[in-house]
Order: C-alpha cells, then sequence, then structure tokens
C-alpha cells in the first residue's frame, strides 16, 4: 500500500493506491471490523481523490454488504486470498430504508466499493496493494 494518509469525509480511515490488473486506484482503507462496518455510510459521493474504499480481511472471509447510508449508488467488486478476482455485483441506493444485502460469492480476502459505472474489471484480475 502506498503513503497513507487520512481523507476529509473519512476521518479515521488510511487511503493509499492499490491496482486491478493496469487501472491505478486511489483508496480509503477499511481494515477494521468497525471502519468495515462503517464504510461509506454518510457520504453523498466519493470524496475528492478518491476512486474508492478498499475492505481488507485478516482472512478469507464470507460477508455481506449494504447500501444503509449510502447515498451514491456503488460497484463491489470481491478478490480472493490470492487476489484474484471472483465476483462484482452493482448496489443502488436504498433510500427508503430497505436495503438488500449483497453476499460475497465466496471468501474474500478484500472487497473493492467504486461508484456505479466508473471502472469494469475482467473476472480473474489481480488486485495489488503493493502500491
Amino acid at each position: 500500500m502506498a503513503a497513507c494518509s487520512a481523507q476529509p469525509g473519512l476521518d479515521g480511515f488510511d487511503s493509499g493506491e492499490v491496482a486491478v490488473g493496469d487501472t491505478v486506484l486511489s483508496v480509503a482503507v477499511a481494515s477494521t471490523s468497525s471502519q468495515r462496518g462503517q464504510g461509506l455510510s454518510g457520504l453523498d459521493e466519493m470524496p475528492r481523490g478518491l476512486d474508492g474504499m478498499l475492505f481488507i480481511w485478516d482472512a478469507p472471509s464470507t460477508t455481506t454488504f449494504h447500501m444503509s447510508g449510502v447515498g451514491f449508488p456503488l460497484d463491489v467488486w470481491f478478490f480472493d486470498g490470492e487476489g484474484m478476482l471472483i465476483g462484482s455485483t452493482s448496489m443502488p441506493t436504498c433510500p427508503d430504508g430497505a436495503c438488500t444485502s449483497y453476499s460475497t460469492p465466496g471468501p474474500v480476502m478484500w472487497a473493492l466499493e467504486t461508484p456505479a459505472g466508473d471502472f469494469s474489471f475482467a473476472p480473474g484480475s489481480r488486485l495489488n496493494i503493493e502500491g
């Protein structure tokens, strides 16, 4: 992960650069249970200078994502313990409060949320977090 610093609108989150295939992205990093639970909740757009949020687990895990409190649609990309893209889904906003839960397609080590439609990654693309 490249140089890390806090981002406006995401107090307490570090940021850095990752690559998916040849595409380099600036991301906020959610690496604790509390950060993963908060995610992008409370935001109406991706903070300036960021392309997304990277969720990190200590070991491959299955989990669910939801859009509660997020004011803009997202795509979420799921990466296994080897860094291979194993699935993705689009998540619309849920302004009425009835939010759908989106399950990982299997155990994942990383998940990347990006604004809906901003990126298109092919299955099998590799995540590089080395910076």
